[in-house]
């Protein structure tokens, strides 16, 4: 989805492929017929942007084969589809029964991240709408917090930057990668990420700003954006997602909420604001086992609840922050970012009674979160464009 800005640039909106299962390239062109397209529809829109997860495998064969860039390209043009942007966070396995700490493997001290980054970009210029010139991709923020080479990764994201202006004279397109922080991560929340992004200091590799990452760690959306600009750093893109909130969790009908929550598949990081600061476990179930995390304010765990239906209460999510987020982002006189895009991976974690039991559903699901962000985009003043 387009949508024009009131200082006249071009906004876009998609949704990330991640929800949807596939390691190959054959499985994403499934997905884009029994997903996509059907979302697409449900919209009433002749175009619609996703935002592309690529499985390890699925990307070597198309940076490999120009034949299957051309059909992976001819498919989506075929199906009312478009990609700007790229979700290069999960390496593979995404759609395991368990994931949990899997997910920040290979780390950026590790060559195959760089490589692999390397090729979603070669990928993406390929795939860009004809009439588009800046592609981005998001990955992930150097490393999980128990192991980081802090020498070998800026070294890869210096190389990375030294590619992408390659690839820009080569192709014409410019393409830009994100770190996306993460709680847990050596990049937790977004003034974590000053000190590495404005040492490289190369506008090719910014931020990917997740709003449920940011509500997880209870960053003030202003106070994180202004920080990211006064630095110069680049907003590569934003991903729209809302976080899992406890006011109370001290409660005991509150602690049984929550657990209905903590499933196996995915870590939940939990995390709670404290006078002496930031606390945290790694996983909702270690919160909810002990007393690791104090329970006299409240808690916020990393589950990516669905942006139009807050869990029932006593809990809710941090739409909020959201809306906070995107209001600073696109409700100025200028777009901080240009590239939006709808995450929520979880809708099969959700407790049973709230998971999607068709995949008509799930797209009903889907196309309810784009219209709420398309709803909050036109209310600040940016228009749809068809």
């Amino acid at each position: 989805m387009r949508f024009r800005h009131p200082d006249g640039s071009t906004v876009h909106l998609a949704y990330c492929t991640n929800v949807h299962p596939a390691e190959t390239l054959d499985g994403v062109l499934t997905q884009l017929r029994d997903h996509c397209e059907p979302v697409r529809r449900r919209l009433g829109r002749d175009r619609l942007g996703i935002g592309l997860w690529l499985a390890a495998d699925a990307a070597r064969t198309l940076d490999a084969d120009p034949a299957a860039l051309r059909t992976l390209r001819a498919e989506l043009d075929r199906r009312g589809l478009e990609v700007v942007t790229l979700n290069g966070f999960p390496y593979e396995g995404f759609g395991a029964g368990e994931v949990k700490y899997r997910v920040y493997k290979p780390d950026w001290a590790d060559p195959e991240r760089l490589e692999h980054t390397t090729a979603l970009a070669r990928v993406l210029a390929g795939l860009l709408p004809d009439d588009v010139t800046e592609g981005s991709i998001s990955t992930l923020p150097l490393a999980w917090r128990t192991s980081h080479d802090a020498g070998r990764t800026e070294k890869a994201l210096r190389t990375l930057a030294e590619r992408l202006d390659a690839l820009q004279e080569l192709t014409g397109r410019s393409l830009r990668v994100g770190l996306e922080p993460e709680p847990g991560c050596v990049i937790e929340t977004t003034c974590d990420a000053l000190a590495p992004l404005t040492a490289i200091a190369h506008p090719r590799i910014g931020i990917c700003v997740d709003t449920c990452h940011l509500a997880t760690s209870f960053e003030d959306p202003h106070t994180a954006v202004d920080a990211l600009t006064t630095a110069g750093v680049t907003i590569v893109k934003s991903q729209l997602s809302a976080a899992l909130h406890a006011e109370h969790p001290h409660l005991p009908e509150v602690r049984t909420a929550l657990a209905a929550f903590d499933e196996p598949r995915f870590l939940h990081q939990t995390r709670t604001a404290t006078a002496a600061g930031l606390r945290g476990t790694d996983d909702l179930g270690e919160a909810l086992a002990g007393e690791a995390l104090p329970d006299g304010a409240p808690w916020r765990a990393h589950f990516h609840v669905p942006l139009h239906e807050a869990p029932a209460a006593p809990l809710t999510s941090t739409l909020p922050v959201l809306k906070d987020t995107l209001t600073r982002l696109v409700g100025g006189p200028r777009p901080l970012t240009r590239h939006l895009e709808v995450e929520t991976y979880t809708w099969q974690a959700l407790p049973p009674e709230l998971r999607p039991r068709a995949r008509t559903q799930l797209a009903d699901g889907i196309a309810a979160e784009l219209t709420l962000a398309r709803d909050l985009l036109t209310g600040l003043g940016l228009k749809e464009l068809p």
